[in-house]
């Protein structure tokens, strides 16, 4: 794998060149990517977009919160298609008739507004959206970080839920034109290796130096044909954790043929870039050249080889154990060398679900390797999820789930939960190998709050059947000497004719919205102050924090739709006195608000030696107001190097905004999904150079004239640290803002923004 350092040239698809004849700005032209910008843009710029999407996308984690804000902000019926899935909170497993409550209200939401409800079970979101949903040139915005279809040529983001809001007030999703990166192939897999294999491969290669993030990375040259198109789309749902924008495919007859079998021939368009074409990078891989790779924990990015891992266990283990130190400390042990036994790495559990890895052809090549072997009566076990009923129906019909169960596999149905923590949890100190998305800490569901660890690493679904049929001993499915049958699919959309509800785009106002007992409204935001008086709550150091770590997944899922029951479990595996120290600052924002003392016993009286220090540390006559609690509002701020990476869900940040939250202080933030999400609930994304720290957790932050600095687009933003009656001065900074950014913030969140400008 080879990334090149500047632009290149692509020349008739084929030919990579680093100079020519033509302009690059005329040749950046030619990129698929920019023509489905292009076709997208309501705007006159082509630097900064304006775009409106074909269709929306959420699941039953995120959907409630969504068209609960889009209700405050004004949403009277869904101006495009709006497919509401359920396919995370399926198990209602956790507080009682909650979950269940969640899909009564997505029924009726889809009844009332115009919408598509695919009941629990039926099918993963992004599955049915690679059925349903997608086609050449589209472009589709998803409330989940996965959201990409761009195998099937429509160019697909994951959000946070305010994005989506906006979609559905018709309002656009504004960016500036991003860059587009060349994934250009070469080559053909070798047997055994799969989707996976590539994914991790590139992972490794381009997430740490941040060589794709928020741009769109676009996959062409001779080597796409010889991939099927359920290795591309195995491929392409993995571009997210590269922290890319968007990804997007050149589609040639295999995708077309895709379309045809899912009974949606017109849904198709050849994509294909210009004669000439100019990327702003280019990743070339040889596809011929790719191993069966595993993720160790706890990140997609920690990849080895297999075979690497085969020959030396010992020391890959010792450096995953390092890693534990870093991301827990000495909160809890993680020790993973006892996996070894007689040299070699035993592995506990084995999965393979999800949108990467629930796909047809997956199942299928993990049943060849599998087939008249055993798993064995241990410790090891093997969960498998097709990714759609139409698929277990297709597998259930070709006799592959009968090759399965007979190895003592088991078969379940459509389901995100090993993804995030609601299914298929290990024990405690075990090791899962699963061709799922992501195998961040905790994610699978083990709490260490309460002393417990579980790890993940990601694998295929071939390696994983190859290590099944060694009852758990890890393998490379390039061991495997058999043959892949590659039997036909054939798509049946009986299952969702019957189930799923399809408004065709009509909506019912006079339909009821049923709401159960936990749905509740967003408390009420204050706008932006004059001045900000900030405590540090939270203090992160860890390389990156993802958003599983600002809000953890799991159980929390089923209080995704009551925003103050889910705000008490932000940070709780992070850092458990998060929500306890919010809430104490919260305290003086609260009587403040009311008209009443801040500083009085019931409030927060250590506010009246942090006022009295800046009022003697700071130049009154220099203010746009005066420093008193009229201007001054009060709340929490967290740092953390580098936050944000990860899953869409607005409510990593919403949590803090609801505990009293106005900003975050990072040296860069992870994603820009994560960054946005910040700015539609008010909240600053704060800069600060890397190895800059004039405070500590627990210090005050005085940001004086904050408001007057975002509405003038100050670039830097004076703020004084505030301990021992002193204060310190620094430097902080925003980032770019769009104008509409700067309103949102100023008004204090979205809601807030759409009320002002209804």
């Amino acid at each position: 794998m080879k990334l090149h350092e500047g632009g290149i040239y692509l020349k008739n698809g084929a030919a990579l060149t680093a100079s020519d004849p033509m302009p690059k700005e005329e040749a950046k032209k030619g990129t698929i990517a920019y023509g489905i910008l292009k076709s997208h843009n309501t705007g006159g710029s082509m630097e900064d977009l304006r775009i409106r999407f074909d269709a929306l996308t959420s699941h039953d984690i995120t959907y409630v919160g969504i068209i609960q804000t889009a209700r405050a902000s004004g949403l009277t019926r869904f101006p495009i298609p709006y497919v509401l899935t359920n396919c995370h909170n399926s198990l209602c497993a956790v507080g009682g008739t909650i979950n269940e409550d969640d899909h009564v209200f997505g029924l009726t939401a889809a009844k009332k507004y115009g919408g598509v409800y695919v009941p629990p079970m039926q099918a993963v979101i992004h599955q049915y959206a690679r059925e349903m949903l997608s086609g050449g040139g589209k472009m589709i915005l998803g409330s989940d970080s996965h959201t990409r279809y761009g195998a099937l040529g429509t160019m697909a983001m994951g959000e946070g839920g305010p994005e989506l809001v906006k979609q559905l007030l018709s309002r656009t999703y504004d960016i500036r034109m991003p860059e587009i990166v060349a994934v250009y192939l070469t080559g053909e897999p070798p047997k055994g290796t799969g989707p996976q294999d590539v994914a991790l491969a590139i992972i490794g290669a381009v997430f740490k130096n941040g060589y794709v993030k928020n741009k769109v990375m676009e996959f062409v040259g001779p080597g796409v044909k010889n991939l099927s198109m359920d290795f591309r789309i195995g491929v392409d749902v993995m571009t997210t954790e590269t922290t890319c924008l968007s990804s997007i495919w050149q589609t040639d007859e295999r995708t077309e043929e895709y379309f045809r079998i899912h009974g949606r021939p017109e849904a198709y368009r050849s994509l294909a870039p210009a004669k000439t074409a100019y990327y702003d990078g280019c990743i070339e891989i040889d596809l011929s050249s790719v191993k069966p790779m595993i993720a160790m924990p706890y990140h997609p990015s920690c990849v080895y080889t297999i075979d690497e891992v085969v020959s030396d266990p010992l020391r890959v283990l010792e450096e995953t154990e390092e890693r534990a130190r870093v991301a827990f400390g000495d909160k809890i042990d993680v020790h993973l060398k006892d996996k070894v036994r007689d040299g070699a790495l035993y592995v506990d559990q084995g999965i393979i679900a999800g949108c990467a890895g629930g796909g047809f052809e997956n199942i299928c090549d993990a049943a060849d390797i599998l087939r008249g072997k055993s798993i064995g009566d241990g410790i090891f076990t093997l969960n498998i999820y097709p990714a759609s009923m139409p698929i277990y129906k297709e597998l259930m019909r070709n006799g592959v789930l009968m090759d399965l169960v007979e190895t003592g596999a088991v078969i379940k149905t459509a389901f995100c939960g090993p993804c995030f923590g609601a299914g298929d949890t290990p024990s405690h100190n075990a090791f899962s190998i699963r061709h799922s998305t992501r195998n961040f800490p905790n994610r699978e569901g083990s709490k260490v709050q309460e002393g417990q660890i579980s790890s993940v690493a990601l694998m295929d679904a071939r390696s994983i059947a190859a290590t099944a049929a060694n009852k758990g001993r890890l393998t490379s499915a390039a061991d495997f000497d058999g043959t892949f049958r590659g039997p036909a699919y054939f798509f049946d959309a009986g299952i969702y004719e019957n189930r799923v509800f399809d408004s065709k785009g009509v909506a019912d106002p006079d339909a009821p919205l049923i709401l159960g007992p936990n749905i509740k409204d967003w408390p009420a935001m204050p706008s932006l102050p004059e001045h900000l008086l900030l405590k540090v709550v939270s203090e992160i150091h860890d390389p990156v924090t993802t958003t599983d770590e600002l809000i953890p997944s799991g159980e929390t899922s089923s209080y995704r739709s009551n925003p103050i029951k889910l705000a008490s479990f932000a940070l709780s595996r992070k850092d458990p006195a998060y929500v306890g120290r919010a809430q104490e600052v919260q305290k003086g924002e609260t009587a403040r608000e009311a008209g009443l003392d801040p500083v009085s016993p019931a409030a927060l009286p250590e506010l009246k030696d942090v006022l009295a220090a800046v009022k003697a540390g700071t130049d009154a006559a220099a203010l746009s107001a005066p420093v008193d609690f009229t201007h001054t509002g009060i709340g929490s701020t967290i740092f953390a190097v580098k936050p944000g990476d990860g899953s869409a869900r607005e409510q990593a940040a919403s949590c803090q905004k609801v505990l009293g939250g106005w900003a975050n202080i990072a040296n860069e933030y992870a994603t820009k999904r994560y960054r946005s999400n910040l700015i539609n609930w008010g909240m600053l994304p704060f800069l600060i150079p890397e190895g800059e720290l004039p405070f500590a957790n627990g210090d005050w932050l005085f940001v004086p004239d904050i408001r007057r600095a975002v509405a003038e687009k100050s670039a830097e933003i004076r703020a004084y640290a505030v301990r021992d009656g002193a204060l310190r001065a620094f430097t902080l900074t925003l980032g770019d803002l769009t104008d509409d950014e700067r309103e949102i913030i100023e008004d204090g969140c979205l809601i807030n923004y759409y009320r002002c400008h209804a």
